[in-house]
């Protein structure tokens, strides 16, 4: 059972790739973490939790995509 490289390739769209979508995920954490320690809009330190809760939950789903 010799697969051509070609047959491995994913029918999943480009930006709905592992790559593109993990670096969405871990920006969205990093937006979260600068909200929880911005000293100046206590609304942007309230959504700070649900900001980075979000991009790990992001991160954990977008794993299982192929590559």
């Amino acid at each position: 059972m010799n697969r051509s490289v070609a047959s491995k390739r994913s029918s999943w769209p480009r930006w709905a790739r592992r790559g593109l979508m993990e670096n969405i995920a871990t920006a969205i954490i990093a937006i979260g973490f600068l909200m929880l320690f911005q000293p100046f809009a206590l609304s942007l330190y309230t959504y700070s939790f649900i900001t980075m809760l979000t991009g790990t939950v992001m991160f954990i789903v977008v794993s299982k995509f192929p590559e």
